[in-house]
């Protein structure tokens, strides 16, 4: 499959362009999934003229084959597993909860990192535009749509450079739009739809976020 997108940057801003409908609207907040998803989130936001802020997801990663995941937590003890992958590769409950453990180690480490003490953004009554750089399985985004809902959004927008066109029947009922800019078909992973995909570090996001901040004031 040839790539899609050069980087982060092209796939986010091409995203920013497919979302237009949502620009300078003060009910409307870009929620960007760490970390790869926050570089896509802050052109978005930067584009739409919108607030960024991340919301905390973890993919829960088979164990050996931690690329394909057998579901996810976000903030709130929110988890959503994938029985279809744990019942074909027989993975056992106690794996479950020793990978779910060590997970939530990390997406506590994270709030601290991105956040500090401040709290999560309110988004009661908001249209929200959740952001990933890719959809593969779609476990991490339905763990981050179920987690969201608690907070009585108005309206979830998943937005995603790259996505399986199952997606869109798999997912469909979750939120209420999904916006893509590529579907390929067959889709082997999100990373083959970039030409650069490297590692986004913790200094990136929390750079990103401060100055999504700084141009949002």
């Amino acid at each position: 499959m040839e790539p899609h997108f050069y980087d982060r940057v092209e796939a986010g801003r091409l995203l920013a362009n497919e979302l237009r409908k949502y620009a300078a609207r003060s009910n409307v907040q870009v929620l960007a999934l760490p970390r790869g998803g926050v570089p896509i989130g802050f052109e978005v936001a930067t584009e739409l003229k919108v607030p960024l802020d991340v919301f905390l997801v973890r993919k829960l990663g088979v164990p050996g084959h931690e690329e394909l995941a057998m579901g996810a937590i976000a903030s709130g003890g929110v988890r959503v597993l994938n029985q279809d992958i744990i019942r074909r590769i027989a993975i056992s409950a106690e794996e479950i909860e020793r990978v779910s453990a060590r997970e939530r180690m990390e997406l506590r480490r994270r709030e601290l990192v991105y956040r500090g003490d401040a709290p999560p953004t309110d988004v009661s009554g908001k249209i929200v535009i959740l952001v990933d750089d890719g959809i593969a399985t779609g476990s991490t985004m339905r763990a981050a749509v179920t987690a969201l809902k608690r907070h009585s959004p108005e309206r979830i927008v998943v937005g995603a450079p790259t996505a399986p066109r199952f997606c869109r029947k798999d997912l469909g009922p979750d939120f209420d739009e999904l916006v893509t800019v590529a579907e390929p078909d067959p889709f082997y992973s999100v990373g083959q739809a970039y030409h650069i995909f490297d590692q986004t570090s913790d200094e990136e996001v929390r750079a990103l976020l401060a100055e999504a901040n700084r141009l949002c004031r």
